[in-house]
């Protein structure tokens, strides 16, 4: 006997108008391929908790690293793998090197789905 995780239509019953709207404002495969990636580099939680704690304020490494008891190699791994993904930019002021979010659509995104796990 198998069970059944998802409901299903009881009969197959196609609506064209409703497929050929929805297939007209589907994105090309590359965008949607590069949009599977983003959302892949927020499958991470310790990517998370680097963005949580950019979310609050810009921060050197040094801190950054205290804050979330890791190693400065560690972090900067996972930062290098979120500045790829343009979710956060760096500066740097003499030998402290400072990141911080990249731009508002981070924040509205992390700020989205904290608000989404809270419902």
């Amino acid at each position: 006997m198998a069970i059944r995780d998802v409901d299903q239509c009881d009969e197959y019953c196609v609506h064209n108008d409703k497929v050929h709207e929805v297939a007209s404002h589907m994105p090309d495969e590359d965008e949607l391929y590069d949009l599977a990636e983003l959302f892949k580099v927020f499958g991470d939680s310790t990517r998370i908790k680097i963005l949580f704690a950019l979310y609050q304020s810009e921060i050197c490494v040094c801190d950054l690293a205290e804050t979330l008891t890791m190693t400065q190699s560690a972090v900067s791994h996972q930062l290098k793998i979120l500045k790829q993904a343009k979710l956060v930019n760096s500066r740097r002021d003499g030998k402290q090197v400072y990141y911080f979010l990249a731009d508002d659509h981070v924040k509205t995104i992390i700020a989205q789905g904290r608000d989404h796990i809270e419902e």
